[in-house]
């Protein structure tokens, strides 16, 4: 195969990402990376100092279920006095963990449903979800190439061949990818631009996909206390409900591929 064919077919998955220089940060790309973060922490700067006076030991990243109840037990005091400033915190808190690939955004839904209830949750779920996972494309796209081939270098393979693939219906794909827990969302945000996703695909896809999942986890936001583990969030039902749909999501993309 000539090079020219190489390069029209997309990434090399194969080659040995660490000695093409192409794969080297440019001081721009590292400038812009940590304009994003300052972004991020003036935001929540600016949140913080504009609430109340008061004791604020209790604001961290929820870890698990007792961090998530203490969390939710202060906030509660502050929503309905001060719901434009915890609105605007949760939102840059969750766009934050999503952009930069940080663990514990379900306890973040889980948040949600507790304090605004089951579709004032799901509609910022979806809406913080989809900007993070937008913020984490496009960051991506800006220094992520080098990043993904260390980390994922089997998947993004994987993932490749499939996008190769399924040109024709990739919106019905990724709303597999979605519903499904084939790849990891974290995953399917970080390499979909360096396997050339179009953006109005992956945000089609990531704004209708995630509303089931959000759902079952908002909902499960509102009996917080009588949680034990996150494992209690998807039983059987609601994982082969959103199973079924995401091969029903699939199904017009295997069906034209077996008749063409």
């Amino acid at each position: 195969m000539k090079k020219g064919e190489e390069n029209s077919k997309g990434v090399d998955v194969g080659s040995n990402s660490n000695s093409d220089p192409k794969f080297r940060l440019s001081f721009w790309e590292v400038t812009a990376a940590s304009t994003v973060v300052l972004g991020f922490l003036f935001g929540l700067l600016g949140v913080y100092l504009t609430m109340p006076a008061s004791d604020y030991s209790f604001l961290k990243l929820p870890r698990n279920l007792e961090d998530l109840q203490i969390l939710r037990d202060h906030l509660e005091s502050y929503t309905s006095d001060y719901t434009a400033q915890v609105l605007v915190g949760y939102c840059v808190v969750y766009i934050f963990m999503q952009t930069f690939m940080i663990p514990g955004t379900v306890f973040m839904s889980l948040l949600a449903g507790s304090l605004f209830g089951v579709f004032r949750g799901v509609a910022l779920v979806v809406f913080t979800a989809t900007a993070g996972a937008s913020s984490c494309y496009f960051l991506s796209k800006l220094i992520g190439r080098p990043i993904v081939f260390s980390l994922w270098p089997d998947k993004l393979k994987f993932f490749q061949a499939q996008v190769a693939k399924r040109k024709q219906g990739l919106l019905n794909y990724m709303l597999f990818l979605r519903l499904t827990p084939t790849l990891p969302n974290t995953f399917i945000n970080f390499a979909s631009p360096i396997v050339d996703v179009p953006y109005h695909i992956f945000f089609l896809a990531t704004v209708i996909g995630l509303i089931p999942a959000a759902f079952v986890t908002v909902r499960a936001g509102l009996a917080l206390g009588e949680l034990q583990s996150v494992g209690d969030l998807y039983d059987f039902q609601s994982i082969a409900t959103l199973f079924f749909i995401g091969v029903v999501s699939i199904t017009p993309t295997l069906v034209r591929n077996n008749n063409s």
